[in-house]
C-alpha cells in the first residue's frame, strides 16, 4: 500500500495565540510574536508511526521539507517547489503530485481539508488534527487514530463532510460552519471525528445557573470557548468571549479572550480549575479551539468541570468524552470519569479518554 502525506506546517498555530485560526500571514506572524509553534509536523509524525508500526511494509509517499518530508524521514520524496511560508496553493500542487497512492493523509484543520478537496484528489483521504478548528467529518479523532485508521485501509471508503469557515467572522463571534463539499475517507473499524453538531436549545441556561452555584471563593476558573460557558459568564454578569478563554475570580473576570503564556501565568496565581463545554457530534473537551489549555496549563489546574446537555450526551451514544491536547501523557493526567453538569441540579458523571487511547 502506498499511503501520501501533505502537512501544512503553519496549521493550528493561531491556537495557543487566541487567534481562532491560522490563516493569513498577518495572523500567522501575530501567532507566532506571542510565542506559538506549529505543532502540525509533529502531529503528522505521530501518525506515520501508527501507521508503519501497524503496517511496516507501506511504502509513505510525500513531498519535500515541512510539508512532509521532515515527518516522515524514510518516505519516498517528490520535489515540490512550495512558498515560504506555504499558502493554500501549495496544499493543492501537493495534492496534484501525489495522485496515484491508495490513500492520502493531511496534517492541518478545515482549511487545509478544504484546499485537499479543491485540489482534486483521486484516492481516499484522511485528515490528521492539527488545525485549531476541526469540524470536519474527514479527521481521525487524533494524530495516533489516524495512523492506526490507515493501516487498517483495504480500500473500501464512504463520503465524509468538508465544512467551511469563515475566520474573520469566526473571529468575531459569529459560528456558521457551511458544507463545502465531501471527500471519500476510509471505511475502517477507527472512529473517525463526524461532523461538528450545534448546541441544541433549551437547557443552557439552566445549566450556567448550576454551574455558578458550584463557584468557590478564591478559586480562579477558566471558561473555554462556547455558548453555554459563555452563559455561565452571563449569569456572572459578566461579558465573556464566545470564542476565546477567559478567568473568572470570585465574580470578577481578570482575563478575556486569553492566550495561552498569559493563562499560563493567571493559573499560576492561585488555585486554578477548567471549566468547559462539549463539542456536539464529537464530544471533544480539549483540543478544539481552546489550545490555550496546554500541557503545562493543565498541570496547573487541580480540576475540570465539563458543561453538556442531555442531548449532547445522548448523541454520542455511549461512546466516551475525548481529549487531543497532542500530548498523550497531558490527556491521560485528566482522563477518567468527569462531572458533567446537565441542567439545573442536574449533573451526572462521565468517561473521559484521551483520542490517542485506543491507537
Amino acid at each position: 500500500m502506498i499511503v501520501g502525506l501533505i502537512v501544512n506546517p503553519i496549521a493550528g498555530l493561531g491556537g495557543p495565540a487566541g487567534l481562532k485560526g491560522s490563516d493569513g500571514s498577518e495572523i500567522q506572524q501575530r501567532a507566532i510574536a506571542r510565542g506559538s509553534v506549529a505543532l502540525a509536523g509533529r502531529r503528522a509524525a505521530i501518525a506515520v508511526r501508527a501507521l508503519t508500526k501497524h503496517r511496516p511494509d507501506t511504502i509513505v509517499r510525500t513531498v519535500a521539507g515541512a510539508m512532509g518530508a521532515d515527518a516522515a524521514p524514510h518516505a519516498e520524496v517528490i520535489s515540490l517547489a512550495a512558498q515560504q511560508p506555504t499558502t493554500s496553493a501549495d496544499t493543492r500542487a501537493a495534492v496534484k503530485a501525489l495522485r496515484g497512492v491508495d490513500l492520502l493523509m493531511f496534517a492541518g484543520g478545515d482549511g487545509t481539508a478544504r484546499d485537499v478537496l479543491d485540489g482534486g484528489p483521486i484516492s481516499p483521504v484522511l485528515g490528521i488534527p492539527a488545525g485549531v478548528k476541526v469540524y470536519s467529518g474527514c479527521f481521525a479523532i487524533s494524530a495516533a487514530a489516524a495512523g492506526l485508521a490507515a493501516s487498517r485501509f483495504t480500500g473500501d471508503a464512504e463520503e465524509a463532510e468538508v465544512v467551511d469557515l469563515d475566520e474573520d467572522a469566526y473571529r468575531a463571534g459569529s459560528v456558521g460552519p457551511r458544507l463545502y463539499g465531501t471527500v471519500r475517507v476510509p471505511s475502517v473499524r477507527v472512529r473517525l471525528s463526524g461532523r461538528k453538531a450545534s448546541t441544541p436549545p433549551g437547557t443552557v441556561e439552566g445549566i450556567a445557573r448550576e454551574c455558578v452555584t458550584r463557584l468557590r471563593e478564591g478559586v480562579r476558573y477558566v471558561l473555554g470557548p462556547g455558548t453555554t460557558t459563555q452563559a455561565v459568564g452571563k449569569a456572572l454578569g459578566l461579558e465573556t468571549s464566545l470564542l476565546g478563554v477567559d478567568v473568572v475570580l470570585d465574580g470578577k473576570l481578570i482575563g478575556r479572550d486569553v492566550a495561552e503564556a498569559e493563562l499560563y501565568e493567571l493559573v499560576q496565581g492561585g488555585p486554578a480549575e477548567a471549566v468547559l463545554s462539549i463539542i456536539g457530534g464529537q464530544g471533544f473537551v480539549l483540543g478544539r479551539g481552546n489550545q490555550q489549555l496546554s500541557p503545562r496549563v493543565l498541570s496547573g489546574l487541580r480540576g475540570m468541570t465539563v458543561l453538556g446537555t442531555q442531548q449532547k450526551l445522548a448523541g454520542l451514544g455511549g461512546r466516551p468524552l475525548l481529549a487531543d491536547t497532542g500530548d498523550p501523557e497531558a490527556d491521560r493526567r485528566v482522563c477518567g470519569h468527569v462531572r458533567v453538569i446537565t441542567g439545573y441540579r442536574e449533573s451526572t458523571l462521565y468517561r473521559l479518554i484521551s483520542a490517542s487511547e485506543d491507537a
